[in-house]
C-alpha cells in the first residue's frame, strides 16, 4: 500500500511539471484558416487531416480565396475578428502592415520550439527574416534548404511553350525572343486547331491582379537576369545600380513583339480580360501553346493535363532572352535561376484575436519534425511509399500519380496545411528527398514514357538541364522581397499605369504603337523614379546587413 502511494503521489507531482502548453494541447480545437489563392475543401474522412486531429487536437476550418486577393483582404482586415491562419498570398504585406498578424519572436525558442529555431536561425537567416523592429510575422513557407538542394526543373519564371510543339520542330529548342514565336507561328499554320476542332492559341498573357507578373516581368530576363521583381539591377557595379525596366527602350522592344504576334493573331484580345480560372481552364483543355509565367502558378493545370493523359499539351519551360538587335547586338547570357531563396514573408501568419497562438506555434513546430515532414510529404509509409533495404524512399508509379490527381489529394494529403507552413525542403540526413518529386528514383523512374523520350530527344535529362546553373544569390536577396509600403501610393500609380498601359500598346494600330508608347512612358515616370529611387536605397541597406 505505502509503495501504492508513493507510485501515485510520483504521479501526480509529474503531471504537475506538465507545462500548460501540453495541457491545453489535449483539448480538441477548431482553427480557422484563410488562404490567399482558390483551392479545394478536403474531405471529411482525409486521412492525413485525421491524424493531425488525433494527434495534435487539431480541426481546421478551411476558407478560399474567390475574388479580388486585394479587395477580399481589405473587407478582412476592416472585420474585428480574423481567420486563426491568415494566408495573404502575394499580398501579405498588406496583413503585416494592417496590424492583423502577431509577432512570432515571442512564442520561438531553441527549448521550447526547437524545429523552428534551427529553421530559421541556422546560417544566420534571421538576419534577412527580421524586420526592422526585430519582428517576424510570417515564416517563409518556401526557400529552406536542408543538406543539399535539388534543382530538376525551373519553379519560376520563364517562358513556356507546349511539349508538341517542340517534338514538331524536330526537338529544337528555341532560345531567343524571335526563336520563340518563329515556332509558334509556324506550328500554327500547320497546325491551327486541335484534334477535335478547337483552335489553338497561340500566347495567352495572364494579367489579373497580383498574377500581373506575367504581363510586366518578362524583360528582365530577357535581359539575363533572374527574379527581382519591377527592378533591374546591376550585380557587377559597387553601387547595385537598381532602376526601373519597363518605361526603358529595351523593354519597348518585348511589347513592340506582342503587338506584332496579336496582329497576326498569336494572341487573342480576350487574354487581357481574362480570370485566373478562366485561365487554368485554357491551358488544361490543351489550346494555349505558349505562355510567360511561373510553374508553380499553373500547377493545377499540368496535374490536370497529366491526369488525362495529355502529356504532349504539358509545358517546357526555356530561359529565352533578347535576340542581339533588340540590345543593340549584345549578346545576353541567360540568368534565370537564382540560388536558393527564402520565400520571405509568404505563408500563414497568426492573426491578433486567434485564441491560442502559442499553441499554433508549437503545431508548426511539430510539424517541422522529421516524422511529420514525411508524412506530409510522402504520407504513409507502406501505404504511400516504402523503404529500400538500404533505406531509399521509394513509389509506385500509381502512387506517385495519385499525387497529381486532385480528387486523391483531397482526401489523402493535408496539401493546404503543408503548402503554407514551414517546411524542411533539399536532402534528409539520410541521403532521401523531402519532396518526392526531387527522389531521383521517383523523378526518372516514374516520369511519364511521353516525357522520357522528349527529354532524351531533346539530348537532356531533366528540365532543369534547359538552364544555365543557377547564379549566386545577391546578398540583397531578390528585390521583389522588399516592402513597399513606405511608398505605397507611388508604387500602386505605377502598377496601374502598367495595368492600363501596356495592354492598349500590346492590342493598337502598329501605326500608333509609337506614340501610344511615349505617352505611356510620360505618365509613368514620376512613380517610376519614386520606386526606383526607394528601391536603390532599400538594395543598398540589405547589402550593407548582410555583408557586415
Amino acid at each position: 500500500m505505502k509503495k501504492f502511494l508513493a507510485m501515485l503521489l510520483a504521479a501526480m507531482m509529474l503531471l504537475a511539471m506538465v507545462p500548460a502548453a501540453m495541457a491545453e494541447a489535449q483539448e480538441p480545437i477548431t482553427v480557422s484558416v484563410f488562404i490567399g489563392d482558390p483551392g479545394d475543401q478536403p474531405t471529411d474522412d482525409n486521412r492525413i487531416y485525421k491524424l493531425i486531429e488525433d494527434e495534435l487536437g487539431l480541426k481546421f476550418e478551411f476558407e478560399f480565396l474567390a475574388g479580388d486577393l486585394a479587395e477580399t483582404l481589405g473587407l478582412k482586415i476592416a472585420d474585428d475578428v480574423y481567420p486563426d491562419l491568415f494566408c495573404g498570398s502575394n499580398y501579405a504585406e498588406t496583413l503585416e502592415n494592417a496590424g492583423v498578424l502577431i509577432d512570432l519572436m515571442p512564442y520561438i525558442s531553441e527549448e521550447k520550439t526547437p524545429n523552428l529555431y534551427k529553421h530559421i536561425y541556422t546560417d544566420d537567416r534571421i538576419k534577412q527574416l527580421l524586420n526592422e523592429d526585430g519582428e517576424l510575422f510570417i515564416i517563409p513557407n518556401y526557400g529552406i534548404n536542408y543538406n543539399e538542394e535539388i534543382r530538376n526543373y525551373c519553379n519560376g519564371p520563364a517562358f513556356f511553350i507546349q511539349k508538341q510543339v517542340i517534338a514538331w520542330n524536330n526537338y529544337q529548342v528555341p532560345t531567343t525572343l524571335n526563336e520563340y514565336f518563329d515556332l509558334i507561328e509556324r506550328f500554327l499554320a500547320e497546325n491551327p486547331t486541335t484534334a477535335d476542332g478547337t483552335p489553338y492559341q497561340g500566347f495567352a498573357i495572364l494579367c489579373e491582379g497580383w498574377r500581373h507578373f506575367c504581363l510586366i516581368n518578362p524583360v528582365q530576363h530577357l535581359m539575363g537576369r533572374p527574379n527581382d521583381g519591377e527592378v533591374l539591377i546591376d550585380v557587377t557595379t559597387p553601387e547595385y545600380k537598381t532602376e526601373t525596366f519597363i518605361d526603358k527602350p529595351y523593354s519597348k522592344a518585348y511589347y513592340a513583339k506582342l503587338n506584332e504576334e496579336y496582329h497576326k493573331g498569336l494572341i487573342s484580345k480576350d487574354t487581357f480580360v481574362m480570370n485566373y480560372d478562366q485561365y487554368i481552364a485554357a491551358l488544361s483543355n490543351g489550346t494555349v501553346l505558349g505562355m510567360f509565367d511561373q510553374t508553380w502558378d499553373f500547377g493545377t493545370a499540368t496535374q490536370s493535363l497529366e491526369t488525362s493523359g495529355m502529356y504532349e499539351n504539358t509545358y517546357l519551360a526555356l530561359p529565352l532572352v533578347y535576340d542581339p538587335e533588340y540590345v543593340d547586338g549584345a549578346v545576353i547570357e541567360e540568368h534565370y535561376l537564382n540560388g536558393s531563396v527564402m520565400n520571405k514573408d509568404r505563408g500563414f501568419g497568426i492573426s491578433t484575436t486567434c485564441q491560442y497562438p502559442e499553441r499554433l506555434v508549437q503545431m508548426m513546430d511539430t510539424l517541422l519534425s522529421d516524422d511529420w515532414q514525411k508524412i506530409l510529404n510522402w504520407g504513409i509509409k507502406d501505404e504511400d511509399y516504402s523503404v529500400t533495404e538500404d533505406g531509399r524512399m521509394i513509389m509506385t508509379r500509381e502512387q506517385y500519380l495519385n499525387r497529381s490527381d486532385a480528387q486523391w489529394r483531397r482526401a489523402n494529403m493535408a496539401y493546404s496545411i503543408w503548402d503554407q507552413c514551414p517546411k524542411k525542403q533539399g536532402t534528409q540526413d539520410d541521403g532521401n528527398a523531402w519532396e518526392p518529386g526531387n527522389q531521383p528514383e521517383i523523378y526518372f523512374d516514374q516520369m511519364s514514357d511521353y516525357d522520357k523520350e522528349f527529354l532524351t530527344a531533346c539530348g537532356k535529362k531533366t528540365p532543369a538541364e534547359f538552364f544555365n546553373a543557377p547564379i549566386e544569390l545577391a546578398p540583397y536577396g531578390e528585390a521583389w522581397q522588399i516592402d513597399k509600403a513606405p511608398i505605397d501610393i507611388d508604387y500602386n500609380d505605377f502598377l496601374n499605369i502598367q495595368d492600363r498601359w501596356l495592354p492598349t500598346i500590346i492590342t493598337c494600330d502598329p501605326a500608333e504603337l509609337d506614340a501610344n508608347w511615349d505617352a505611356f512612358v510620360a505618365e509613368i515616370t514620376p512613380s517610376a523614379t519614386v520606386y526606383s529611387e526607394f528601391m536603390q536605397a532599400e538594395v543598398l541597406k540589405l547589402v550593407e546587413a548582410a555583408t557586415n
